[in-house]
């Protein structure tokens, strides 16, 4: 039976989700994806603010819970050259070291990115006998890295199979708020199973 394994690029999935306007289940996630063969292992790449808020441990405790293995970084302030800071963090090293160093436990990897920087690493599975699908949105997926994998998977044509129903659009959210509502920010409800069985 094929072995998968699965690599989640979690800030490029976040910013599908936001354009999508809908948001993933991420259970769901795992068993699509799984569906046609056994899963080694998947991992979740995510950055997490300093200090950690409970929030934040509770999105990767669910994570942990479900089977992932969770990667993180602490954001770090940058400053640009206009003086603008903003708040960043990559995990495109972990995510590639974990992408070759396992190879050899896996058949087929799949990464949920659309990120170019992932073009080589690919080819150097594909050359190695590995099947490679990444799945993302198209506007959002690089020409080089769609055109380096076996297969290319956009989220809108599995929706059904990975959505979490429920997840309402920021500017929707703000109305709530206006109204009293409590809401959460995606990276919560992307693992929690509020008002839906998990």
């Amino acid at each position: 039976m094929e072995r998968i394994a699965l690599f989640i690029d979690g800030a490029n999935v976040y910013a599908a989700a936001k354009r999508l306007g809908w948001n993933f289940d991420h259970r769901k996630i795992l068993d699509h994806f799984a569906a046609g063969g056994t899963l080694y292992n998947a991992f979740y790449y995510t950055a997490v603010p300093t200090p950690t808020d409970d929030k934040q441990r509770r999105f990767t405790d669910a994570l942990t819970y479900m089977g992932y293995t969770v990667r993180t970084r602490p954001l770090r302030e940058v400053t640009d050259e206009h003086g603008e800071a903003s708040r960043r963090a990559s995990l495109d090293i972990e995510l590639v070291t974990d992408l070759l160093t396992t190879a050899d436990r896996y058949d087929t990897a799949v990464l949920l990115t659309g990120d170019g920087d992932f073009e080589r690493p690919v080819e150097v599975l594909r050359a190695r006998g590995k099947r490679v699908v990444v799945a993302s949105i198209a506007e959002m997926t690089s020409y080089e890295l769609r055109n380096a994998a076996d297969a290319y998977v956009d989220f809108k044509d599995i929706r059904e199979h990975v959505e979490r129903p429920g997840y309402r659009l920021p500017s929707e959210q703000r109305t709530a708020e206006g109204r009293g509502a409590e809401t959460r920010p995606f990276y919560v409800t992307a693992a929690l199973g509020e008002g839906h069985d998990r």
